[in-house]
């Protein structure tokens, strides 16, 4: 059922606000990221080799202190990137590699970079619940993405976001994906997906 005109502004209204909501929060708590990553223990998620992590942009919880502890681990980093078609891949993206801006205009592998399966996704948001529930940016990348994951076999889906990014219920979308856990600086938890 398309969405009715009033509903899509007040979703984006909403987005508007959590945006704001997320620039104060980093502003802040630069070290958030670092926060976050000290709250991870190695048992909280599957055996990764793979993952997919994000380079902040936007007020977005820096990701770096997660991925640098995850390749410490022997995990090989993917980073988005995002076509001229609008499709989103995770492509290999060693430490020092090259990085150039994708058509969203954020820096990302080379689109001839391998593409890689990742067994985490590291997921940047702007508003998570305690079920299970994110609502992202706006432009569907991650929930296509981790749709066509899904269908393929399991993916770990870990949000990252400020402790003050949590919600009391999102009303989502059927196509919204969940998260399997989320990474604060407050600390970890899994969440049922409702």
């Amino acid at each position: 059922m398309p969405t009715r005109p009033a509903e899509r502004n007040t979703r984006q209204d909403l987005r508007t606000q959590l945006r704001g909501l997320r620039r104060e929060l980093s502003a802040a708590r630069p070290d958030a990221g670092e926060e976050a990553a000290l709250h991870l223990q190695d048992a909280d998620l599957p055996p990764i080799r793979v993952f997919a992590a994000y380079l902040a942009a936007g007020g977005e919880i820096d990701c770096g202190p997660l991925a640098r502890h995850l390749m410490v681990l022997g995990a090989d980093r993917l980073l988005p990137h995002v076509s001229s078609e609008g499709r989103m891949r995770f492509l290999s993206a060693p430490p020092g590699g090259q990085l150039e801006p994708d058509a969203s205009g954020l820096p990302a592998p080379p689109q001839d970079a391998e593409e890689k399966r990742p067994d985490l996704v590291i997921a940047p948001l702007l508003a998570f619940d305690r079920f299970g529930g994110r609502l992202g940016q706006g432009g569907g990348h991650y929930d296509r993405v981790l749709a066509e994951l899904r269908r393929t076999g399991p993916v770990f889906v870990l949000g990252l976001a400020f402790a003050g990014q949590e919600v009391d219920r999102l009303d989502l979308e059927p196509h919204d994906q969940p998260l399997d856990a989320v990474l604060t600086e407050a600390g970890y938890r899994r969440l049922p997906q409702a």
